[in-house]
Order: C-alpha cells, then structure tokens, then sequence
C-alpha cells in the first residue's frame, strides 16, 4: 500500500500517534516561556499582555501559517523535513546544498539542549511540593543528578527500539495537553477579560514602548521552537493528522499562557515576591495544591516523549544526510521491525554527551533559556528559503505572492534572528559542537563534488570482446562465477575507468557472468525497483537498483533477490548451466569488489580543495566502510585500493648527474 495513502489516514489512533510524535517540544514551552519572558522583570501589564500576546501570534504566524498550513505542502511522497525539501528543489540553484547544511547543522545542534531544558523544568517543579522545597532546590546537585539520570536511561533504551514506549506517547500527551487546557482555562474563567490580550497592540507596546522590549522576542522565540521538528515528522503521522490535532494543540497552548498571565497579573498590585516573580514558575503555580505531584509527573513524563521525539528526528535527519551525501556512512540499526525507526549508535553518543555537559555547564532550566532558541531561528530561516523555491518552481506561485509570503516570514525571522543574537554569549560553547557538524557536512558533501568531477567514465561497449575472451581463456584461473561491481555510472553503456583495470590489470580477474551494479538514490523517499541490461547475453549485465532516500541499502540481499527473479523468468540461464554452486554447497559463487580509494601523493591541490580532500579521507577512516555502508557480507567480497589522482604534479625539475 502507498505510504502517502496510509499517512493520510484519519483514525482516533493516528490522531494519538501525531500527539505523541509531533508536539514533545512546542507543547512543553508552558513550562518555561512566560517565566522566561518575565523573569526577574517588574510585573507590569505592557511585559504580561505583551509577552503573551506576541506568543500567541507567533504561534499563529510561525507555526499555524508557515508550517501546519504552508510548508506541509512540500510534501516529498509523504516525507517531511529540510533533506526532503532539499530533494524537491536542489535542482533550481546550486547554492541550495549548503542552506540544507546550514539548516540541518542547527536542528541538530539545538537538539542537544532541548533534553535538558525540557526534563530539568519538570523536575524542579518539584520545588513547589510541601517537604521538598528544601530537597529540590534548581541547580543542586540532586536535581541535575535526577535530570542527568532520567537523560542518559532514555538515551541508552534507544538501542532496543521505543516502538513499545511509542505505544504510549499519544495517550500521555492527550492526558497533557488535557490538563495544561484545564489548568489555564480555570484561570480565564476567573477573570474572562483577559481574553484581550490577544489584541495585537499589547504586541506593538512590549515591542516600541517597554524599555528594551524588542530583545524579549528571544525568550518568545521559545514558544514555537518545536515548529520545525513538526515538519520533519510528516512522514510519521500525515499532513491530515496535524492539521487535525494542531487545532486542539493551539488552543490548549493558547489558554494556558492566557491563564498563566491571568495568575500573574492578580499580584501586580501586591508585595509577592517584591513584584516580581522571583524564581516563582507560573505553571506550577497555577497548579491545585493537591494536584501538584500528579502534573509533574505528567509534565515529565511529557518531557521524556518530547526529548524522545527529538532523538528520533536526529536519527532520521542523520540517515537522510548520509543518504544525499551530506554526513560520513556510520553504523545503522534497526531495533525494531516498524518501518523508519531506526538507531545510529554514533550519533546517540555524541547526543546523549552533549544534554550532559549542557545539564552540567547550565545547572538550571532558567539559564539555559538564554541560550535556547538561536539555532532554531537559524533552521526556520533555512527552511523559508528552500520553501521559496519550492513555491515558486513546484508550486508555480506568481512572484508576486511569493515575494509577499515569503517576505512575511522573512521579517518575523529576521527579527527573532536579531533578538537571538544577544545569547551568543551564553552559547558560545555550542559553537563548537555547531561547527563540528556544519565541517563534517560541508567536508563530506563538497569532496564527494570535487571527486566526481575527477571520474572517469568509459564506453563498455569497447572492451566486451575482450570481456568475452578473458572470460572463455582456461589459462587464467576463474576468479569467481559471478563477479559484481559497484559503479556510479547511470548511464546503460557506461562504467567507471577503475573497474575496467581492475578487471584486466595485473592479475586478469575472469568471470562466467560480469556485473555492473548502479545504486541510484532518488529524490523520493520509498523507492524500490530496479531495471536489467543485457550487454552481452548471459556474459555482461548492468543494473540500477533504485532507492529512496530513506532507506538504508542492503545491496547483496537486493542482487541477489534480482537474480533469483532473472532466473526464475528464464532470462538468465542459471537453470541451464552451473552457476558455481556444487553439491556440497547450493549458494551461487559470487564475488562483490569493492575499490576503496586513497589520496595519492601525486597530486597538486588549491588550498580549498586540499584541506577538504585531507578532511574527506580522515572522515571516511573513522566512519563505516563502503562493503558495510552498501550492505555486503564479509565473504563474499575482496577490497581493493585504489589511487585518487585529482590534480597531478606537473612541476617536476628532476635532473641526472653526468
């Protein structure tokens, strides 16, 4: 069945699967936006109404607008995220690549502090119960060894699968967005004029005329930070799901911070805390006295699902990188048999070390807010450029509304852009996790360029008879009955120049049946098909196995499935002849050779082109090989290495003596 039509089903059971999926990160920001917003400012009504009432329209412009109803249009077959929309319009402008790294260094980068951020929140809640004020105090040393201790249990059952906790995320989110609904909406009641607040002038007075107002939009910001990670689950859950459950999302986020402002404006006039909040968080404020434990337990648990969802969208957004050669081909794992999940060890190291050293360097949820937000604003802005492209040349959108759409969002990022900035102070220690990720792309992805410009391709039509002659000359020892390689050439009559003298150089590598494998990732997430290519009849074969880009390629299982079909249909004539196998053994003799290249020393580089192809090779030794990234077995495989000339050495002034 398509994936697009299962994804596009409406079901009170997919309507709960996109509530646990999609909204772990925007709809846990009650927790700590107003309070950020506020903070140990004066409580006055500009900073309040003007807090929320800028939430409620970024939430409305940023989120509703520009992603639930806009950006949900770039629907790649069912897929989501920036590599999708990068898949969709990569064809419109070169310079499109490095936005996709930009946007993707950034989701990731962030995704480093919304584990924290989110679980220590929830767990200083804690402070608030009788008996526990003095137990659990933000920043101690109990409550970041509990944050830590539940960060790094989640991070380790990531290797056995969550598809058994997933079971559970949509009720437990229902259950929060329920509560945090009720708890807000008590507190609308109690004072239904503070609907007003919405009115957009609260907005324009927090912005012009409270003191340094403007700079406030980074602690807004936060409130519609998960707005990206909802497009990069659109394969999970379909565009009809989240429309569907944004509109319960919004209003349970919408009458909660109403309700938050709600309980702080009836101490403006008091001496609470010498007016203002004083490390008080107006969620669990709001919260009935005996209610307290059971909403942080709700709240944790909603902290856990959303740092959960963050993991698993790194994972993918990983994968996909690797796919579209963004990222080194690293170790993959599927722990369950749910069709996407998947586990990258690596990335679940360097993850799970960076929520720690940021739980450890930040201690408490309100400092991290300072630094929470930037890279975000970074990955939207990436996204409204390729979302231009998208639709002006998918789409086909007049320039003109274009220009006003994209225009819109532009001001609004720009501005939280700007806002953001300010924090750069608080992050700098991001910035090398940032830059390592923003290096490894843009190495990996700009060497593989240089690369293939250097390739040689040649005509097979030119070396068959010899093909045919080294394969029928009994003098040479059989190298194996079926020898496979893999090319980059997608072209029917064409192979690369280095297979070729692999073939005929030094020790002559005869065959009964020559293959040449092409590996064809497509724009589309799901492919799976293939088409064959008799050159020469039963003697030299070429195929193109087509895979989507989120798919993972087990490329000896797909060969050998192909063959076993050939024969089967009676169009290679393994039924009639020895295939290799005997009756000691009924497997096929195949042999897969993989060439593995190495950076010649005979080379003369630009500075550029030198420092990436150093940077390539050091980052192609750390990662998976090429037999594993293309799924081969051990066995059935011989490597064998090969000089990369790019650029020769041409300035040789070497002389004899007389």
């Amino acid at each position: 069945m398509d994936n697009k039509h299962v994804s596009n089903k409406v079901t009170v059971a997919t309507l709960l699967v996109a509530l646990g999926i999609i909204y772990g990160d925007i709809g846990t920001s009650p927790l700590y936006v107003l309070s950020a917003i506020v903070g140990e400012r004066k409580i006055d009504e500009v900073l309040v109404f003007g807090g929320v009432c800028l939430i409620f329209w970024t939430l409305f412009f940023q989120t509703t607008i520009k992603y639930v109803w806009l950006t949900l249009r770039a629907d790649n077959h069912g897929e989501g995220g920036v590599f999708s929309l990068f898949a969709l319009v990569k064809r419109y402008s070169k310079s499109l690549a490095i936005i996709t790294i930009l946007g993707a260094t950034t989701l990731l980068a962030d995704g480093i502090i919304t584990p924290p951020i989110s679980v220590s929140s929830a767990i200083e809640g804690l402070n608030t119960v009788n008996g526990l004020e003095k137990i659990i105090v933000p920043g101690n040393g109990l409550t970041v060894g509990i944050t830590i201790a539940i960060i790094s249990a989640l991070f380790f059952f990531q290797r056995f699968g969550t598809n058994k906790m997933g079971n559970a995320f949509g009720p437990v989110m229902f259950v929060w967005f329920s509560m945090i609904l009720i708890l807000g909406a008590s507190y609308v009641l109690k004072n239904p004029t503070i609907i007003k607040i919405l009115n957009p002038y609260y907005g324009y007075e927090l912005l012009v005329k409270y003191p340094k107002g403007f700079w406030l939009l980074g602690a807004v910001f936060l409130a519609t930070t998960g707005a990206e990670a909802l497009y990069s689950d659109l394969g999970h859950c379909g565009v009809k799901n989240i429309r569907l459950t944004w509109i319960f999302v919004k209003i349970s986020l919408t009458i909660n911070y109403i309700g938050q402002a709600a309980w702080i404006m009836q101490y403006k006039n008091t001496d609470i805390a010498h007016t203002h909040l004083n490390g008080l968080n107006p969620f669990f404020e709001m919260v009935p006295h005996w209610f307290l434990l059971p909403s942080i337990i709700i709240a944790t648990a909603a902290t856990i699902i959303a740092s959960q969802a963050l993991i698993s969208g790194s994972f993918t957004l990983v994968s996909e990188a690797m796919n579209l050669n963004f990222w080194p081909r690293v170790t993959v794992r599927q722990p369950s048999d749910i069709k996407g999940q998947i586990y990258i060890p690596s990335v679940n190291t360097i993850l799970w070390f960076g929520c720690i050293l940021m739980m450890v360097y930040f201690k408490t949820s309100t400092a991290m807010q300072a630094a929470y937000g930037f890279s975000i604003t970074v990955a939207m802005m990436m996204t409204t450029i390729l979302l231009n492209y998208y639709l002006k040349f998918r789409l086909k959108w007049d320039q003109i509304y274009v220009t006003l759409v994209i225009g819109l969002f532009a001001i609004v990022e720009i501005s939280f852009f700007i806002a953001n900035v300010a924090k750069i102070k608080e992050r700098w220690m991001f910035l090398f996790f940032e830059l390592f990720i923003f290096l490894t792309m843009y190495v990996w992805y700009y060497a593989r360029k240089i690369q293939n410009k250097f390739v040689k391709f040649v005509d097979i039509g030119k070396y068959v008879s010899q093909l045919i002659e080294l394969s029928q000359d009994d003098e040479i020892p059989k190298f194996s009955t079926h020898l496979i390689y893999l090319s980059k050439a997608n072209s029917r009559n064409q192979i690369e120049e280095k297979i070729i003298k692999s073939i005929f150089a030094k020790k002559p590598k005869r065959a009964d049946v020559y293959w040449f494998v092409h590996i064809n990732r497509t724009e589309e997430p799901f492919t799976m098909n293939y088409d064959v290519s008799e050159l020469v009849d039963d003697k030299v074969i070429k195929v193109n196995i087509n895979i989507g880009f989120r798919i993972q390629p087990k490329t000896e299982i797909y060969f050998k499935r192909i063959v076993q079909e050939l024969v089967a249909n009676q169009e290679l004539n393994l039924h009639i002849r020895p295939d290799g196998s005997t009756k000691y053994n009924a497997e096929p003799d195949f042999k897969f050779v993989v060439i593995e290249k190495f950076l010649s020393i005979e080379n003369e580089f630009t500075l550029r082109d030198g420092l990436l192809l150093q940077g390539y090779f050091k980052l192609k030794h750390l990662g998976q090989s090429d037999a594993k990234a293309f799924g081969l077995e051990k066995s059935d495989i011989v490597i064998e290495e090969f000089p990369m000339i790019v650029s020769p050495y041409s300035k040789l002034d070497l002389q004899r003596m007389r």
